[in-house]
């Protein structure tokens, strides 16, 4: 079997001071199996909780031995003991947790989407600048271990310059599990394409036009929000960029694939996560390209998964940029503003059956 000739970058990568003592601002199902295990797997210092359910508070303390629950968040933010906050509430009551957060000078990595208007996601990141602390965002696909692999990959060279690339799913997403979405006008596109959104500017950079087309299923029922969509980035540099979602594919075998395309080589692969979510299974990555050999196939083994494994990338890389007092690296919510602006043209060209400049939102 063909092996790389290098080794292959797709793992979280960490500072020296990992001990930060990380407080929980909400308790629910999405820290319970993806925060918790991946800081427990990573040797995070996990002090504190708060939620406005103090009985899920305590519960989850109780499971999983988080030190001290507290009762209200100005008691939280209060302890000493919590030098970062993990933000895990629903984007409309965001904002108001962070400016609290600000206040008190503590760190703190925010949910996406930051919030659901762009305004307010702007004053998210001015609560942070003003307070002077540090503020990333869980876009944690960034290190889910086949985009993290790919970005690698990329930079080397591998398939030149990129010209095409396209992430598709046809998936049966469990609606059940995030029960206050299917009142949500907005749901696709900003509670989860924003993944490979964000993801393709990653790899790729921000692009010069947005057009998206949005769907419902026809027997989704009391989910009021868009469930399959086709989003198309245009660079200027002529490479196109697709995103095709269904979140009600019933019937045929579950989809989750990536392809990013250049001009000397290509990169596909699966996204494990997506087959039988939670649980998933690791991404496959299959690489070709000319400084290869025509016809060689490599195909490495990545043995993380983006839950929990990538959730340890969002945290470390705010941790880094608190030991070496700067922007995080990766996951700055200033540059974050950038995918929102994606998203919001996204929506902006489905309304209005047009192409849509990310520049004209803000």
């Amino acid at each position: 079997m063909e092996k790389l000739p290098f080794e292959l970058n797709y793992k979280p990568r960490l500072g020296k001071k990992t001990d930060y003592g990380i407080g929980f601002v909400g308790t629910g199902g999405i820290v319970q199996y993806a925060h918790i295990p991946a800081y427990r797997k990573a040797g995070f210092n996990i002090t504190a909780c708060y939620d406005q359910n103090t009985q899920t508070a305590h519960e989850v303390a109780t499971k999983f031995n988080i030190p001290r629950v507290h009762e209200t968040l100005p008691d939280l933010l209060a302890d000493p003991a919590v030098e970062v906050v993990d933000i895990a509430v629903p984007p409309w009551a965001q904002l108001e947790v962070v400016e609290q957060v600000a206040a008190a000078g503590k760190h703190m990595l925010c949910q996406k989407p930051l919030a659901m208007t762009f305004s307010d996601a702007v004053k998210i990141v001015e609560a942070a600048k003003r307070a002077g602390v540090k503020q990333a965002v869980n876009h944690q696909m960034r290190w889910d271990a086949g985009i993290h692999a790919a970005k690698d990959l990329i930079a080397r060279g591998i398939i030149g310059q990129p010209t095409d690339a396209q992430i598709e799913v046809s998936v049966a997403t469990p609606w059940h599990m995030w029960a206050w979405l299917a009142a949500v006008d907005q749901l696709e596109i900003v509670f989860h394409s924003i993944h490979y959104l964000d993801a393709l500017r990653y790899l790729f950079g921000d692009p010069e036009w947005v057009t998206s087309r949005h769907a419902r299923y026809a027997n989704q029922g009391a989910v009021k929000g868009e469930t399959k969509t086709i989003t198309i980035l245009d660079y200027a540099n002529g490479l196109q960029a697709i995103t095709n979602v269904n979140h009600y594919n019933e019937w045929a075998e579950p989809l989750a694939t990536f392809r990013f395309i250049g001009t000397k080589g290509a990169i596909t692969g699966t996204i494990g996560l997506m087959y039988n979510y939670p649980t998933g299974r690791p991404d496959t990555l299959e690489i070709t390209s000319e400084s290869f050999g025509k016809g060689v196939k490599i195909t490495p083994t990545l043995d993380e998964l983006w839950i929990p494994d990538a959730f340890v990338g969002t945290m470390g890389s705010l941790f880094e940029a608190i030991e070496t007092n700067t922007t995080p690296r990766d996951n700055s919510t200033e540059d974050n503003l950038n995918t929102l602006r994606v998203v919001h043209a996204a929506y902006q060209s489905a309304a209005e059956n047009r192409s849509v400049r990310p520049s004209e939102v803000g």
